[in-house]
């Protein structure tokens, strides 16, 4: 199968060549990698002019297609007409050398997938414990394996507002575990949604199918709103030997209180895009556990040494809760 990886960048020079160096040394190698740039410098241009890469072309997107969405779809439209398979990768991600190989042995195992994901192997917190294990109520588990939950998932748990749906899957009032719950057992799981940074799709989506442009600048939850629209039309899977690192470089990020804001309004978005016509009691656990995790960041305020990014976070998450009121997103 035919592979094209696109791979968007913002002001990330040295955290893109880590990566392209670790795509150079893949047992499968990408039959095109489109660079999509929307650097507001030459850096990254000149740092790929010093390092050659086989069959790389390299976009510098004007100021009109920057941010992640946009990106992508720029680089959606120059894929080779020939390739099979579109691949995404956050730029500040390193691969195993066998990444491509394992995605695509997915799609010769499950011909029906529309899309497959890689498993980001350096933020799994996970033990095997077996499957007779009986977790406590500070501890996550699925499928024989074991994490220590979160203040915030315990919370939950106690108040009956945990997710009642696996790793990987939106209930219907949202706030789910992402496939970053799930272990790294070797297996491949079944999912609805993926982590866009670390996942690819059969080319001919794309024919009906775009990432939404809603998601401006950052775009956080774009993925989860695209590969959600993915999976009502087919079958997505997540390979958990695809392994790569992801090493979150703090560039390009937006300050906190836009982040805070993003998380609700863009969360809502995506709730509605599961559930676009939820019921009561489907609204009011969306809104209580929005509220719940706001009060919490305010409280980190007073537990954590990052005291101003927690309260400006929470103050954001507090203003894109009340726009909800006046202004919801335009779906």
């Amino acid at each position: 199968m035919k592979v094209s990886l696109i791979i968007c960048t913002y002001m990330r020079p040295k955290s893109l060549l880590e990566l392209l160096q670790s795509v150079q040394q893949q047992t499968i190698y990408p039959n095109e990698i489109i660079i999509i740039d929307g650097s507001t410098n030459e850096k990254t241009r000149i740092i790929l002019k010093e390092n050659s890469f086989e069959d790389l072309k390299y976009f510098l997107v004007p100021p009109k297609h920057r941010g992640l969405t946009k990106q992508r779809n720029y680089g959606i439209v120059r894929v080779g007409e020939e390739m099979e398979i579109v691949c995404f990768l956050d730029d500040d991600t390193v691969l195993e050398p066998n990444y491509f190989e394992q995605l695509l042995k997915t799609y010769q195992i499950y011909p029906e997938a529309l899309g497959v994901g890689g498993y980001i192997l350096n933020e799994s917190q996970c033990e095997f414990v077996g499957y007779d294990y009986v977790p406590k109520v500070e501890e996550y588990f699925f499928d024989g394996w074991m994490r220590k939950d979160g203040s915030r998932f315990v919370l939950r748990k106690k108040l009956g507002l945990d997710s009642d749906c696996p790793p990987g899957y939106s209930s219907l009032y949202s706030h789910g575990r992402s496939v970053g719950f799930l272990p790294p057992s070797g297996k491949i799981y079944e999912v609805e949604m993926l982590m866009g940074g670390v996942s690819s799709f059969k080319k001919n989506i794309f024919e009906t199918l775009r990432f939404s442009t809603y998601f401006e600048g950052y775009g956080l939850y774009e993925d989860a709103d695209f590969t959600l629209r993915v999976a009502k039309e087919g079958k997505l899977y997540l390979n958990t030997s695809a392994k790569l690192n992801h090493y979150h470089d703090a560039s390009g990020r937006p300050n906190q209180y836009q982040y805070g804001k993003m998380v609700v309004r863009n969360g809502w978005y995506v709730w509605r895009t599961k559930n676009p016509k939820p019921l009561l009691e489907a609204k009011l656990k969306w809104h209580s556990i929005t509220i719940l995790l706001t009060i919490i960041r305010y409280s980190n305020t007073f537990t954590t040494t990052n005291k101003k990014e927690a309260f400006t976070e929470a103050l954001g998450r507090t203003v894109g809760w009340w726009s909800l009121i006046f202004n919801k997103p335009k779906r």
